[in-house]
């Protein structure tokens, strides 16, 4: 499997990509050999760049699928990440760790994509957010507000919920979407994520908080339960 360092016509996945299928996982290399790889990529060693390209395209193409949840986009997504990195590798400046460095590539490329579409329909999150009375208590009775659980991934291979689950999802303002997505299916810590997007870590909190609440409120009332 092979990266083309040329432009492509859109609608077409990294070059020997099977449509459908993603990429082969990457053989493990010495942890040590990367940033060497790194260096010679700047100097547009194509060599270098598919040994790159086989050590990271499964992860890219996992948070590209997760994201733009269409798998031509997301091969789009994967062969726009590695044309990237061979022109602009020069760009890494090695102050966050490389793969760090692809995720925001990544998240940027199907981003774009998500905020070109037009969401399935406009949706107020605070619909399916809790409520509270003006001293602080929960409208919806005693007890506390379980949060979103972290099980979206579970919830995703369910038959029965992943159309639903995948609709909200859609639902959830682009940048909102990649925050949960990064968390929960590709298990990112809040501070690489928070690179990725350009966000502060208590910002990442906050909107990761608040989309599971959103996804978990959206679920219960498709499926007629109270959300809270």
């Amino acid at each position: 499997m092979a990266v083309n360092t040329k432009r492509r016509a859109a609608g077409r996945g990294p070059q020997g990509a099977e449509r459908g299928v993603p990429p082969q996982a990457p053989a493990r290399q010495p942890a040590e050999e990367e940033g060497s790889l790194v260096e010679r990529v700047k100097a547009k060693d194509a060599q270098a760049l598919e040994a790159l390209y086989r050590r990271y395209c499964s992860r890219v193409y996992r948070q590209a699928i997760a994201l733009v949840g269409n798998e031509a986009e997301a091969e789009e997504v994967v062969q726009e990440v590695f044309l990237t990195l061979y022109e602009k590798a020069k760009t890494f400046r090695g102050e966050a760790a490389f793969s760090t460095w692809l995720y925001r590539l990544a998240t940027n490329a199907a981003l774009t994509r998500l905020r070109r579409r037009k969401r399935t329909k406009e949706v107020s999150y605070e619909d399916y957010l809790p409520k509270y009375e003006p001293d602080g208590h929960h409208l919806g009775g005693a007890g506390s507000v379980v949060d979103w659980s972290q099980d979206t991934e579970k919830l995703l291979a369910s038959k029965e919920l992943h159309g639903i689950l995948r609709q909200a999802l859609d639902q959830l303002r682009p940048v909102d979407k990649a925050v949960v997505m990064l968390s929960d299916l590709e298990g990112v810590p809040n501070r690489e994520i928070g690179q990725a997007l350009g966000l502060s870590v208590p910002a990442v909190k906050i909107r990761l908080h608040r989309a599971r609440l959103f996804l978990r409120g959206r679920l219960a009332v498709t499926l007629g339960h109270s959300p809270f």
